[in-house]
């Protein structure tokens, strides 16, 4: 009975993770789990170490106030690693975590996998040099990079993803609008603030305001992400226009099949919209001093996958001091009412949504024979 140790540190990663779990159990009936995960890793049966979201921290100066406290959890970690003695080791993203877990652990034997290659190739590259021996496998998600890690003498594999699994597209509009009441020619515009609490501190109120200037009424719709949906319920209360929350999947992909559009932030919320065919626009804000730091060593032109994958601008993004209420809704408000525009973007996210398909099977199936491979 193998064990498979896996560690995800944020809402995307627990969703990977869960995925993985399914599929490796597909494969190998007997396979044990153990490790750190969320909600979904634990409807795989996977009973974590400690609550994910001690760990969805991002930037700079969000992450320093925490630091001994992230110490504690890695030495906590690696701790019962080397206790459990797993037979494969899996970390899923997040790697400024994961990765200093996987330079801790040195067990004669432990086999290591990385899912989700570090976008090293986005910002700061010198970064690769320490890589080589962290893993047996690294797992990538994107098609161009296993040759950007080829090129620094790391072999890779390119599995496909995991978004083309989530389900997104497969949303029903019509029971959207009868669950809740709105009209079949009410626009539905669906608003994604992020899963971190910094996220949605700084984003939220710009959303509000977005919506306040927009030239049309919609129904907003407000997907809730678990660590953060006690804040995000109090903050939306005193909206003019109060959304609908959703904290079901299923309602969720229904709400994307029932909108017109939707404003996000930028992330994995994308790749959902992009597969489900909604409009977007992308925002972000992080801390001004963490931005002033990030904008001297990204390399990339943009910021959503859709657009990285097609290197050209089909999704509008509007980060950091672009993200502006007025800003914002000028945009939105083309998308709503130019439907030719709105059909540009949803075939250049088809298009994208196509490049990220593995050679066979699905992204997790792949993924899982990687890991497997690696028990001998």
């Amino acid at each position: 009975m193998p064990l498979i140790y896996l560690i995800a540190g944020e809402q995307s990663g627990d969703a990977i993770g869960a995925r993985l779990i399914q599929a490796i159990r597909t494969q190998r009936p007997d396979a044990t789990f153990a490790g750190v995960g969320g909600s979904a890793m634990a409807a795989q049966g996977l009973t974590s170490l400690f609550p994910i979201r001690s760990l969805a921290l991002m930037g700079l100066f969000e992450v320093l106030p925490k630091i001994f406290e992230l110490k504690a959890l890695l030495k906590q970690t690696v701790a019962d690693i080397q206790t459990r003695r797993p037979d494969v080791l899996v970390t899923i993203d997040s790697p400024g975590f994961t990765l200093r877990v996987l330079k801790a652990v040195r067990s004669p034997g432990l086999k290591r996998a990385h899912y989700v290659a570090p976008q090293v190739w986005a910002w700061r590259e010198n970064r690769v040099k320490h890589y080589p021996g962290l893993w047996d496998e690294l797992l990538c998600l994107l098609p161009f990079e296993p040759a950007f890690f080829a090129r620094h003498g790391l072999a890779a594999r390119f599995v496909g993803h995991p978004v083309l699994e989530s389900g997104a597209d497969t949303g029903d509009a019509g029971r959207f609008r009868a669950r809740h009441g709105i009209a079949v020619d009410a626009r539905i515009l669906t608003v994604m603030p992020g899963s971190r609490q910094t996220e949605v501190s700084r984003l939220l109120p710009v959303l509000e305001q977005t919506i306040r200037l927009l030239h049309e009424p919609v129904v907003p719709v407000v997907p809730l992400a678990g660590p953060v949906e006690a804040v995000v319920r109090e903050r939306t209360a005193s909206w003019p226009v109060r959304p609908i929350l959703v904290s079901d999947t299923m309602e969720k992909y229904d709400a994307f099949a029932a909108s017109a559009a939707a404003l996000t932030k930028s992330g994995t919320s994308t790749l959902e919209l992009a597969l489900a065919g909604v409009p977007m626009i992308v925002t972000y804000r992080v801390n001004p001093l963490s931005h002033q730091l990030a904008k001297r060593m990204i390399k990339i032109k943009y910021a959503s996958i859709v657009n990285l994958l097609l290197d050209r601008p089909v999704v509008p993004e509007l980060l950091q001091y672009e993200s502006r209420p007025d800003r914002l809704a000028a945009e939105l408000n083309r998308l709503l009412t130019d439907p030719v525009a709105a059909a540009a973007q949803r075939a250049g996210c088809a298009k994208a949504m196509a490049m990220l398909r593995p050679p066979s099977g699905t992204p997790s199936e792949c993924a899982a024979e990687a890991v497997l491979g690696l028990l001998g």
